[in-house]
């Protein structure tokens, strides 16, 4: 069952059980109403009688006669005149009396001075009446033709009514129900448009801010995620076809020349030389390339802890060092650490050393003298990174293009790479919400600064 059915089901029913408790109210308290006022008429009926016996000392005959032609007269009434000792004084219609007295009733009526009931389709009263010092039992018996005819009436009148406005109900929940899901109907036209080759397409989220909007909002953030993890996906397969060809035709070239003929000693040890420097380099690409896959995933799907970015960076530089032993990296506080949380931030320490690993490294091998110094410093949100050498420096055209993936400018000449070391770091960076800069001067050196929210 479609949602849209269902709400419109659901709020039928919910106005049909309301406007069926005001109907029964309606009709319960009419007949409530014409029932007591009838009884009241009864009695009053009664006593008119009995004052005219009583007191007018009408006799019984002709009592009978006046009431049986008069036009106010009651349908088929019975008034009936007793004394406590139940000895009947008056009656409208002995021969036919439905009421049919009994020393019990009359007992009763003393007791409780007046009784309710019905005989059949007749209404009855049973009350005590004190006239002269003397109290007589009246029994009063009619029915209230119109009253229940005008019942009726209000009966057949609820009847209809009330099947006209649940239908018209059931029409007005429907094209209701229809407008507000109108936007979930065209979200649903538009996400058939969604394809793996069209994930730049969004759901429209309206100018509301209510669930309907929530959803499309949220929805339109998740393709987000997708098209990013998506095109990670075809740039890292793109990369790997590009930047894997060139070293495994070196290699491949190189097993070829070595196999044409027979070398000498030296020329298969030069030879084996080469092929081994491709292999590291070819490695070192996959790593760099695997990092830079993985800098590419959604924040949500990257395990993130407390770190301490200056134990961090010691690590850090005791691995560069131990990969290049001619290597210089100085540590440099700049600011006297008065707690841990200033230099503490919330990161993934894998990517967070691949990073620094990249600028260390960058400042070594593009410098005469191979050093690096690191700058450690804080303020009131951010740890501050300061990344400096003394190198051949970047000139400004290249700046602009340094964090694109595969980039090399001028100072390619320099020192070998690949052109993924700053843009994996760029992303890095950007994953934990911080910036990167860089500052540079040629022939001068470069400053790479980075800049994280600290705990």
């Amino acid at each position: 069952m479609k949602i849209r059915l269902k709400l419109t089901l659901l709020f039928t029913a919910l106005f049909a059980a309301l406007l069926l408790i005001f109907c029964l109210v309606i009709y319960f308290s009419n007949a409530r109403d014409r029932e007591d006022q009838y009884f009241k008429r009864l009695r009053q009926q009664a006593i008119t009688k009995t004052n005219l016996l009583l007191g007018a000392k009408v006799q019984p005959t002709v009592l009978q006669l006046i009431y049986k032609n008069s036009l106010n007269s009651l349908p088929q009434e019975e008034v009936a005149v007793y004394d406590t000792a139940f000895h009947l004084l008056y009656h409208d219609a002995v021969y036919i009396d439905r009421v049919k007295e009994t020393r019990g009733m009359i007992d009763t009526i003393v007791q409780q001075h007046e009784i309710h009931f019905y005989v059949q389709d007749l209404q009855a009263i049973g009350f005590l009446y004190p006239y002269n010092g003397k109290d007589y039992v009246v029994t009063a018996a009619a029915k209230d033709i119109d009253g229940l005819a005008k019942l009726h009436d209000l009966r057949i009148a609820l009847l209809p009514g009330f099947i006209v406005a649940i239908l018209l109900t059931f029409l007005a929940g429907y094209l209701f129900s229809r407008q507000a899901l109108q936007p979930v109907s065209q979200m649903v036209d538009k996400v058939e448009e969604i394809t793996a080759s069209h994930l730049d397409l969004r759901i429209s989220e309206g100018r509301g801010k209510d669930e309907i909007a929530e959803l499309a909002i949220t929805f339109n953030r998740m393709l987000d995620r997708l098209e990013n993890s998506f095109e990670a996906q075809r740039q890292f397969v793109s990369n790997i076809s590009h930047e894997l060809r060139t070293p495994l035709a070196t290699i491949i070239g190189e097993l070829e020349i070595a196999a044409k003929k027979g070398r000498t000693p030296a020329e298969y040890e030069e030879l084996t030389r080469l092929i081994l420097q491709d292999a590291r380099r070819l490695v070192k690409l996959s790593n760099g390339l695997l990092d830079l896959a993985k800098a590419s995933y959604d924040k949500a799907e990257i395990a993130f802890k407390e770190v301490r970015l200056d134990e961090l960076l010691l690590d850090t530089r005791q691995a560069v060092l131990k990969s290049n032993p001619d290597y210089g990296v100085n540590i440099i506080f700049e600011r006297e650490i008065e707690e841990d949380d200033f230099i503490s931030v919330l990161g993934n320490e894998y990517l967070l050393k691949v990073a620094f690993t990249n600028l260390i490294d960058n400042g070594c091998k593009f410098s005469d003298d191979r050093q690096s110094t690191v700058a450690i410093s804080f303020h009131a949100k951010n740890v501050i990174l300061r990344f400096s050498d003394t190198g051949i420096g970047i000139s400004p055209e290249d700046i602009a293009s340094i964090f694109t993936p595969f980039y090399r400018g001028a100072n390619k000449k320099y020192a070998e790479g690949n052109g993924i070391g700053l843009s994996l770091t760029d992303k890095i960076i950007h994953l934990h919400q911080g910036s990167l800069s860089v500052a540079s001067r040629v022939t001068e050196g470069t400053t790479f600064t980075v800049e994280l929210p600290h705990l």
